[in-house]
């Protein structure tokens, strides 16, 4: 089991750990849905140090990242951020990414936790057809990097105590590099997993510690506090953000799990499975990941089944919990084509019990203006 750089400071704090993708990750400190408000409403700051790091470079990286990821990776430009996903050649999916330009020849990709392995093996299997080789051209960052995702409406602003550089109104998936904290060459992004704003901030494993005193103690005045992996899933459900292995998976198809929008058929752009895809793009396909939130007391979870008011089988839960902001039970589920409107009847199956639900439209929380 790999511990992070910031594994002391969870059982310090009394977080109670878990294994997860091979790490000792904390799960919670003081409880879901007192850490999940947190981040709504001021700031929270969660370890992801787990989260795997590629770097492409070279004259021929556009041109491979064009060939295995479905987005239009030429549409970026310098520190621009792309969210994207890696088709498997049979219509489902190995992973879902993020992709960094730094400029036409050097790039940073952001995979998960769980596939770091099988989404390496995925790059180098088809690296040799654009001559990229592994190990000059392809590295596997992961292990050297600490992650810190300090998400949340205030984030920002206390995180711009830490830097002379301009961070405060960085535009949503851009991306900067700048002395933080007193470490040189430090990634620092608008990106993250909760739909509450905020940033990614990567050092060397080394910096790890100094990087994490500073983020709380610029924090402070915020009551920032440290987040686990459980408010981590009711946050981006709330968001109707997939998962992998919950929502996709190499079984589902990225147009199937509404990700048409980061499926780009543009010219000049051949892609793996891009034939297949649009296809389905073009003739529709017969099941679809949609939101809903329960009527009916009651808390969805994957694999319960979708029935409609016959009780026929329409669709599975793929991720469900009780939403801490909507005092509700949420979720996302694969639904047959009659049952994809706002506002359709369904009913999650819960232990024997059919109970009422209605589709909506992502993102399933809405923060009130």
């Amino acid at each position: 089991m790999k511990n992070t750089p910031f594994t002391k400071f969870h059982q310090v704090a009394g977080a109670r750990m878990v294994p997860f993708a091979g790490y000792n990750m904390p799960v919670e400190f003081s409880g879901i849905n007192d850490e999940h408000i947190t981040v709504r409403e001021r700031a929270g700051v969660f370890d992801v140090s787990h989260m795997g790091e590629f770097n492409v470079t070279g004259p021929a990286s556009l041109g491979f990242l064009q060939y295995i990821t479905s987005n239009d990776v030429s549409a970026l430009v310098d520190r621009k951020i792309q969210y994207s996903c890696f088709p498997n050649g049979k219509g489902g999916i190995v992973d879902d990414l993020l992709v960094y330009r730094y400029n036409k020849e050097k790039y940073l990709l952001i995979v998960n936790a769980a596939n770091i392995d099988k989404d390496w093996n995925w790059c180098v299997k088809n690296a040799a057809k654009f001559g990229v080789v592994p190990g000059k051209d392809l590295i596997n960052a992961s292990d050297g990097i600490a992650q810190l995702a300090v998400q949340g409406p205030l984030a920002l602003k206390a995180m711009q105590k830490l830097t002379t550089t301009p961070v405060e109104n960085m535009e949503y998936y851009t991306f900067k590099i700048l002395e933080f904290a007193g470490i040189s060459n430090v990634i620092f992004s608008t990106t993250g997993y909760t739909g509450a704003g905020g940033c990614e901030i990567y050092v060397n494993n080394e910096d790890g510690p100094k990087l994490w005193n500073a983020v709380f103690e610029a924090g402070k005045e915020f009551d920032i506090k440290p987040i686990g992996l459980g408010a981590r899933d009711t946050l981006r459900l709330e968001m109707g953000f997939c998962l992998y292995g919950n929502d996709i998976n190499d079984e589902t198809s990225p147009i199937e799990a509404g990700l048409g929008w980061i499926t780009k058929f543009a010219d000049g752009k051949d892609f793996i499975d891009k034939d297949l895809l649009l296809k389905q793009k073009e003739m529709g396909v017969e099941r679809r990941l949609k939101g809903f939130v329960m009527i009916d007391r009651g808390i969805p979870r994957q694999h319960y089944e979708v029935v409609n008011d016959k009780g026929e089988v329409i669709g599975e839960v793929t991720s469900g919990t009780m939403s801490p902001m909507l005092k509700q039970g949420i979720g996302l589920a694969y639904l047959s084509k009659d049952y994809w409107n706002a506002d359709t009847e369904i009913f999650i199956r819960i232990r024997n019990k059919d109970l009422m639900a209605k589709v909506v439209n992502l993102p399933i929380y809405n923060k009130p203006l």
